[in-house]
């Protein structure tokens, strides 16, 4: 009887590890690829959201185009997903090209600052315009739809700074670890393991 319990504790026990392993797994995934996951929804989410403002319309060719024929900064709301469009682009952009030292102190974080920044002021400068000159005939669920829009945009922008400053962080730790394990060397073997890497 004890042995059967203790089997039953074993199992559960490996069952929890398991799924421990496996969240880790997942969170680290998921902080890895947190550059380009914020850009995937910084391109989809703005979209979304000014479809849901446009309803009972939906989002088409023709719709942007007559949205952009009668633009109006005060009125128009396109502007928006284009801003993070434009925003994402260069942010992955600048991301694929730099390599480790670039990314830990460098033009990723300078110039994802620039454009989240910059993304911020034209959208908090938009806002209080839009709502300002906004008809009262609109329903409830498309005004909340277009503050959710405003929000999202804002949300975004900082979450990319955000994600490019910890980005910046883990390579900065990364070289210094590698800066270590060089120091750790003794002088006399540093010649033979210049070598050896350089045969990699």
């Amino acid at each position: 009887m004890g042995f059967v319990k203790e089997e039953k504790s074993k199992k559960v026990l490996r069952g929890v590890k398991t799924v421990f392993f496996l969240i880790t797994m997942l969170i680290s995934f998921l902080l890895f690829s947190a550059p380009i996951l914020l850009v995937i929804a910084d391109t989809l989410l703005p979209f979304s959201l000014l479809s849901a403002s446009l309803s009972p319309s939906s989002l088409s060719l023709q719709t942007l185009s007559s949205h952009f024929n009668n633009y109006d900064f005060r009125y128009s709301l396109v502007d928006i997903p284009l801003v993070s469009i434009i925003r994402s682009v260069v942010i992955i952009c600048v991301y694929n090209l730099c390599d480790g030292p670039r990314l830990s102190r460098g033009p990723y974080l300078g110039i994802t600052t620039i454009c989240s920044v910059s993304s911020l002021i034209y959208v908090s400068f938009k806002a209080p315009r839009v709502f300002r000159v906004s008809s009262t005939d609109r329903g409830e669920y498309v005004r909340a739809m277009e503050i959710a829009l405003f929000v999202c945009s804002l949300l975004l922008a900082i979450g990319h700074v955000a994600v490019a400053y910890r980005t910046s962080c883990r390579e900065r730790r990364k070289l210094w670890v590698y800066k270590i394990d060089i120091e750790a060397v003794s002088p006399s073997l540093l010649p033979s393991f210049e070598a050896f890497s350089l045969c990699f």
